[in-house]
């Protein structure tokens, strides 16, 4: 009965097993010793059916384009792909957007595209101020990062307000938390905020 809690404990593991297996009594009391491995078998059967794929180029000089740096450079437009991951959003609202004309999804689309140009250029400009300055700003857990989100540096922006009072313009809600990420940013940005 024991020996069956213990294979129940790794039942939702898929890829570890119990080797080893020893249990004891002690006036009633059961104690369960065993080692738990990896399962070289299912894993390797994962492994095979994770699928592959084929990076091609048109540089046949290898010293020009190694397999690693072309390795490098594929993942690092990989950000720009998981930049499209905002049209699945709820909070994006794309599938209350219906159009039926093919001009106007052609135009939605590059829309889209230039949006996510423009996010992306933002987000690289903030982080290599951040390294440059070697510092960071707080992410959602508090912690520091010099690697923010722009998406996270834009509802920390959240509630802040332009308004006029006897025709003069004013910013209300203004923390020093928000003034701190201001600093990042460049100063056409800072302009906006009455900073320059």
């Amino acid at each position: 009965m024991t020996e069956k809690a213990a294979f129940r404990l790794l039942r939702k593991s898929k890829y570890h097993q119990i080797t080893d297996l020893e249990i004891t009594e002690n006036s009633g009391v059961y104690q369960v010793k065993a080692n738990v491995t990896i399962d070289e078998a299912s894993v390797e059967i994962k492994k095979r059916s994770a699928g592959r794929f084929i990076l091609a180029t048109n540089v046949l000089n290898s010293e020009e384009l190694t397999a690693d740096s072309m390795l490098s450079n594929y993942k690092e437009q990989q950000s720009v792909e998981r930049g499209f991951g905002f049209l699945k959003d709820p909070l994006f609202l794309t599938d209350s957007v219906f159009l039926k004309s093919p001009h106007r999804i052609e135009a939605l689309g590059f829309i889209m595209g230039l949006c996510l140009l423009v996010y992306t250029l933002g987000q690289r400009q903030i982080r290599k101020t951040l390294k440059r300055l070697k510092t960071g700003v707080k992410n959602q857990l508090g912690r520091l990062t010099d690697r923010p989100t722009l998406r996270w540096i834009f509802q920390c922006f959240q509630g802040i307000h332009v308004f006029r009072t006897q025709g003069v313009k004013k910013i209300s809600n203004l923390t020093s938390e928000r003034l701190h990420l201001l600093e990042f940013f460049p100063k056409s940005c800072q302009a906006y905020y009455l900073l320059t």
